[in-house]
């Protein structure tokens, strides 16, 4: 009996370490702690304020999210929106890709491109939204061509480093065995920069997201019935300032989940399992 008693604090405290170990280790738990630290800070503060008009608390921005997805087609805008931005998204990468592929071939065309770059990367996308509305109108194609600009430079930008820092040894092994052109950036370039261009996709991604809820500020040309920013900027009008939060909130969820999920596996099956990134 002894024994056994002794035992179990010991396994109980073994138990206890492993779950501690579980919890530091774990990157989902410790997101899932921080977002929750989060929300307390957010709940006690606008508790302090008291000002539900300025800045409501967590629960009625939760609160005000459920509504508006079950009763608002909060889900259908958010849809809306994201499919805009998916199209531009994947224009903008393809015409990188090729720009930059042609770059590391031409002289020419790198000055080129980094000229483009030097030009267009500082100037922010939604400051061509008037020229946008002028060339194209009202519609969908404006926020593509918006989207196209602030997502194709960071882009450009990130992958011909990622290029150029490919090391000559890995090179010359593609020029040994003959490839050339298209087939040696595929296989030779791209695996060895993949770091580079995830990471030029995430910033490219966090770009477009922020420039599109931007421009659905001005018009919500998404659908129809509007965009994610549409929904933002009427209930702002209204003052439903709640609903405002919780549109925020909806942006924030999307980009969360894009980020610690898409991403993540992406990197997970790609540079991390290569050993290219820990």
């Amino acid at each position: 009996m002894s024994d056994l008693s002794l035992g179990r604090p010991a396994e109980k405290s073994r138990a206890a370490v492993r779950l501690r170990d579980f919890v530091f280790t774990s990157a989902i738990i410790r997101k899932i702690l921080v977002l929750a630290l989060l929300a307390l800070i957010w709940e006690l503060a606008a508790r302090y304020m008291n000002k539900p008009i300025l800045f409501p608390t967590f629960t009625a921005t939760m609160a005000a999210l459920w509504e508006a997805v079950t009763t608002e087609n909060l889900l259908q805008s958010s849809w809306a929106s994201l499919f805009v931005l998916l199209k531009g998204y994947v224009i903008s990468i393809v015409l990188a890709l090729v720009f930059v592929s042609l770059a590391v071939v031409s002289g020419f065309v790198r000055e080129l491109l980094q000229t483009l770059i030097s030009m267009f990367n500082p100037l922010p996308a939604i400051a061509l939204l008037p020229v946008a509305m002028l060339w194209f109108g009202l519609g969908e194609k404006s926020l593509l061509v918006v989207l196209v600009h602030a997502v194709m430079w960071p882009f450009a930008l990130a992958t011909l480093t990622g290029f150029e820092s490919v090391p000559e040894t890995q090179r010359l092994v593609g020029r040994n065995y003959g490839l050339r052109g298209p087939s040696y950036v595929v296989r030779i370039l791209i695996p060895a920069a993949l770091p580079s261009i995830l990471y030029g996709m995430k910033i490219a991604w966090a770009f477009a997201w922020r420039t599109l809820i931007a421009a659905e500020l001005v018009f919500g040309v998404s659908s129809s019935s509007g965009g994610l920013g549409w929904f933002i900027f009427r209930n702002r009008n209204e003052l439903f300032t709640d609903k405002v939060f919780a549109g925020l909130a909806m942006v924030i969820i999307i980009g969360l989940l894009v980020e610690g999920v898409i991403f993540r596996v992406i990197e997970n099956v790609t540079v991390r399992r290569w050993g290219m990134q820990r």
